[in-house]
């Protein structure tokens, strides 16, 4: 099946706009009564604008990345990993150019035997048969008119297949801060991956640096330090899935003067090398 429309038509145009504004609450169905559909987002890059919906959310980069914010962390979603976003969680995404992604909406009352507390985003692995189904899924877009039995207990499946992949939650993440200089930290931190220090970042937000370590840690629960690795590793997920991307180039734009260092940190934060890592993602697009 070949699908070409792009999702953007589904939001508000001020949902093109960056920014921390609320767009408040979108209605994808656009007044119908679907109980479940999908959309397609392919083309250039697109930062939604931060928004809520009345409906539970699969998200699922086909090829790209996909970037996703909530008040508390910001996630990555290379290929083969999806984010669950629950219904009316607060949150902007944000689409890499060339990206292609798909999302899978579901009314909660179409799972209503589904034990959904947990009001977090999350990042979980994507299996051979629930890409396929997402996919598949194109063929029933959200703003439709209405249900029909069969694509209901079509997405009724899928609703349970993504509830038990829940359990396998992935750390692709990074945590965000309401402290202003813990914030502006990570700010500067992300923007100077390649050769950023702890003395640069504490002179760029005027603390010394073991205010800035004292700060960040009971901000975040994890040391300045660590987050600049986990910045690194992230970075370097995305970088590797582009096209022309190399291990080496990605090693030196991440902060790695040695390829092996960088190999052997990928290795323990991802589960497995560079080089693996990028041919399984290239060969899943």
């Amino acid at each position: 099946m070949t699908v070409s429309a792009s999702s953007a038509r589904y939001l508000p145009e001020s949902a093109n706009l960056s920014g921390r504004a609320s767009i408040g609450p979108v209605e994808l169905r656009r007044g119908g009564r679907a109980r479940a559909g999908s959309y397609l987002y392919e083309g250039h890059r697109l930062v939604t604008g931060w928004h809520s919906h009345d409906l539970h959310q699969i998200q699922y980069a086909i090829g790209g990345v996909v970037e996703v914010e909530t008040a508390t962390a910001h996630y990555l979603l290379p290929p083969q990993q999806a984010a669950w976003i629950p219904v009316g969680l607060e949150h902007q995404a944000t689409m890499t150019p060339n990206v292609r992604s798909v999302a899978v909406m579901f009314d909660p009352e179409l799972l209503p035997d589904l034990d959904i507390h947990d009001s977090r985003a999350r990042i979980v692995a994507v299996s051979p048969l629930i890409r396929q189904m997402m996919i598949h899924a194109l063929r029933w877009p959200i703003g439709r008119p209405d249900s029909d039995p069969v694509s209901d207990g079509f997405f009724q499946t899928l609703g349970h297949l993504v509830f038990e992949a829940l359990d396998h939650e992935a750390p692709l993440s990074l945590p965000t801060a309401d402290n202003p200089v813990v914030a502006a930290a990570m700010d500067y931190t992300k923007a100077h991956l390649t050769s950023v220090t702890a003395a640069e970042v504490s002179r760029s937000v005027a603390v010394s640096e073991r205010t800035l370590r004292r700060q960040f840690d009971t901000a975040t629960g994890m040391s300045w330090r660590t987050y600049l690795l986990h910045a690194r590793m992230l970075r370097a997920m995305a970088l590797l899935v582009a096209p022309g991307a190399s291990v080496q180039k990605t090693a030196s734009a991440v902060g790695f003067d040695s390829l092996s260092a960088f190999t052997r940190a990928f290795s323990r934060f991802c589960g497995e090398t560079p080089s693996s890592y990028r041919l399984r993602a290239c060969d899943s697009e």
